[in-house]
């Protein structure tokens, strides 16, 4: 079996690859396709084969299909802009005949209305009009994604935003990671949809684990939709980028990524990675 990893030069990507050789996967088993190869070289070092795959550039999926039995498709970066990329890979891998395509997508992409579902609800959508069969990972908010607000509460011992009491079910890329290789590697999952979340925290959860990781106080101020656009702005942000960040907290204080869901622990066989765990990986140099 040939497995290919697109966005194998992302962060994520790289961390699958990780996996998939850690959980027994032999190099020359493994694809790695990257838009920018140079920052994939490291994988290419591990026996890894390292092929350029741009998701805009139809014939550059091609030429990295051949031979490829299953595919892990990692959603593209541009929310609002990928779906023509997600599609050109698909119908490649149809093309192909890949025997198993799964997918990053979102938690519950085709019931919530959270501003980030629906590139991917259309993404899984052309997924089961392809025919492939397919694994759907719904990832909850990685932890990573509070490296900015982890940096501001450093510096001013708050953590503020505009989702209320509300909770999410973040967990780290590395879980997530772990859990696409897992399914990478057994066909078992093939037709299944999983809602891979971490523990429930809240605003005031995370500032309690930003206060354990800093070292000092971090306090949970909640804000209105208006004072943080207001603030987003002052930064110098566009109106684009303001809405975009307002709608994502309108979301998360609806419940949208408030899921309870035992999938991604029962596919990684251990804990998903604590709040203080992940942001100590990522805290600023004191």
């Amino acid at each position: 079996m040939t497995i290919l990893v697109t966005a194998a030069s992302g962060q994520l990507g790289h961390l699958v690859i990780d996996a998939l050789l850690a959980r027994g996967a032999s190099p020359d088993s493994i694809v790695a396709g990257a838009r920018t190869v140079a920052k994939a070289a490291d994988l290419a070092d591990k026996g890894v084969r390292v092929v350029p795959l741009d998701y805009t550039v139809p014939e550059l999926i091609d030429a990295a299909l051949d031979g490829v039995d299953s595919v892990l498709l990692i959603s593209g970066s541009d929310p609002g802009a990928r779906l023509a990329g997600h599609v050109n890979v698909i119908e490649a891998a149809a093309r192909a005949g890949v025997k198993k395509l799964v997918y990053t997508s979102v938690s519950h992409a085709d019931t919530v209305d959270l501003v980030l579902a629906p590139d991917h609800k259309a993404t899984e959508e052309a997924i089961a009009a392809s025919g492939i069969p397919a694994v759907l990972l719904r990832n909850n908010w990685y932890i990573e994604n509070s490296a900015g607000d982890l940096a501001t509460a450093a510096q001013t011992g708050v953590l503020s935003a505009a989702v209320g009491d509300a909770a999410i079910s973040a967990a780290a890329r590395i879980d997530f990671a772990e859990a696409a290789a897992a399914v990478m590697l057994d066909d078992a999952h093939i037709g299944r949809t999983y809602e891979l979340a971490g523990p429930r925290a809240t605003y005031s959860d995370i500032a309690a684990a930003m206060s354990e990781v800093l070292g000092r106080e971090v306090v949970y101020a909640p804000a209105t939709a208006e004072e943080l656009a207001a603030r987003l702005s002052s930064f110098g942000l566009d109106e684009g980028t303001v809405g975009f960040v307002v709608a994502l907290d309108t979301g998360i204080a609806r419940g949208d990524l408030d899921v309870t869901d035992s999938a991604l622990t029962d596919l990684i066989g251990r804990p998903a990675t604590s709040w203080v765990d992940a942001l100590r990986a990522i805290a600023p140099a004191s």
